[in-house]
C-alpha cells in the first residue's frame, strides 16, 4: 500500500503537486490541477456524471482487517431497504452488477479472469481505474454512492477525493476497532481528511465487544486500553456514530452473500448497524434512497 508522501502539503495548498515532497507521487499531476496547472478534464467529466448521484460517501480505515468492507456492504444493504424502485435499466457505459433490484456493485474483482488473480498495479494504473469507475460506469439516478476504499492513506484516496472534488463528497465514515494499534492509524486517517478538506461524518467502532448469544454476557476481545473510539472521538471532536459488537453470524451471512441485517434482525449488531445508518442518513439530509451503489476496493 502506497502512503501519502511525508510532508504532503494537502490538495488545497498552493504547493499541491509542486512541492519537493510531491515528486514521484502518482497524484502529482492531479493535485497540481487545483494549483494553477491545466486541470484534468476527468474532474469535470466526473462532475457531470455524478449529477444523478445525490450523496457520495467514502468508507475509510487506517488499519486493515477492522471490518471496513463488511461495514460498507451492510451500509449499502441498509440504505437499500428504504426504497422500492424498479429494476435498473442500463444506459451507456459500464453497468454495475446488481445483487438486488436496487443495489448495484462495481469492483475490480469483476474485471479479473479468475477470482484468485492478484491485482499487481502501480499507482497510475490504480488511479486510472478509479477514474473509469467514477466516469464510465452508468450509475443512473441514485441517492447514495458508497466507496469502499483500501486501508491507510494512499494515492487511491487522493485520487477519489480529487476526482470527486467538483461533484461534492458528503463525507467519510471511518471504521476502527477498540485497541490502540488501530486508533493510531485512525488518527492519521482523520488528519488526512482534514488536510484534503474531506468532511468526517463520524467514526464507527467495529468489533467493540462480543455478546454471547446464549447468556448475553459481554466480553472484550479487543480491550480499549486507551479508551477506545469514544475517547479518541472526544479528543478530536469527531462524532462517534456507534459501536458494532462482534457476531459470528455476520461472517456467515457475508460468506453466503446475504444481508446480515435481514438474516438476524434482532441481533444487537443489527440494531447497532441500523442506528448508525440512521445517523448517516440524517447527516446526508435523510433522503429516502431510490437506489444504492457500492464501489469495491
Amino acid at each position: 500500500m502506497e502512503e501519502v508522501p511525508q510532508g504532503c502539503p494537502g490538495t488545497g495548498s498552493a504547493q499541491a503537486g509542486r512541492g519537493a515532497s510531491c515528486q514521484g507521487c502518482p497524484n502529482q499531476r492531479l493535485c497540481a490541477s487545483g494549483a494553477g496547472a491545466a486541470p484534468d478534464p476527468a474532474i469535470e467529466e466526473i462532475k457531470e456524471k455524478m449529477k444523478t448521484v445525490k450523496h457520495k460517501i467514502l468508507v475509510l480505515s487506517g488499519k486493515g482487517g477492522v471490518g471496513k468492507s463488511t461495514f460498507s456492504a451492510h451500509l449499502a444493504h441498509g440504505l437499500a431497504e428504504d426504497e422500492n424502485t424498479q429494476v435498473h435499466q442500463s444506459g451507456s457505459g459500464w453497468s454495475p452488477v446488481f445483487v438486488e433490484d436496487n443495489l448495484g456493485v462495481m469492483s475490480v474483482g469483476f474485471l479479473l479472469s479468475s477470482p484468485d488473480d492478484a491485482v499487481i498495479w502501480r499507482g497510475p494504473k490504480k488511479n486510472g481505474m478509479i477514474k473509469q469507475f467514477l466516469r464510465d460506469v452508468d450509475w443512473g439516478e441514485v441517492d447514495y454512492l458508497i466507496v469502499d476504499t483500501p486501508p491507510g492513506t494512499s494515492d487511491e484516496h487522493l485520487s477519489a477525493v480529487q476526482y470527486l472534488s467538483a461533484a461534492h463528497i458528503d463525507g467519510a465514515v471511518i471504521i476502527t476497532t477498540p485497541q490502540e494499534v488501530s486508533l493510531q492509524d485512525v488518527r492519521k486517517e482523520i488528519n488526512f481528511c482534514r488536510k484534503v478538506k474531506l468532511p468526517v461524518i463520524g467514526v464507527v467502532e467495529n468489533m467493540s465487544v462480543f455478546i454471547c448469544p446464549r447468556c448475553k454476557k459481554e466480553s472484550q476481545i479487543f480491550p480499549p486500553t486507551t479508551g477506545g473510539a469514544e475517547i479518541m472521538c472526544q479528543d478530536l471532536k469527531i462524532p462517534l456514530l456507534g459501536k458494532v459488537p462482534l457476531d459470528p453470524h455476520i461472517g456467515k451471512s457475508c460468506d453466503k452473500g446475504q444481508s446480515f441485517l435481514t438474516d438476524a434482525p434482532d441481533s444487537p449488531a443489527t440494531l447497532a448497524y441500523r442506528s448508525i445508518i440512521q445517523r448517516i442518513q440524517e447527516f446526508c439530509g435523510h433522503h429516502q434512497p431510490k437506489e444504492e451503489h457500492l464501489i469495491g476496493s
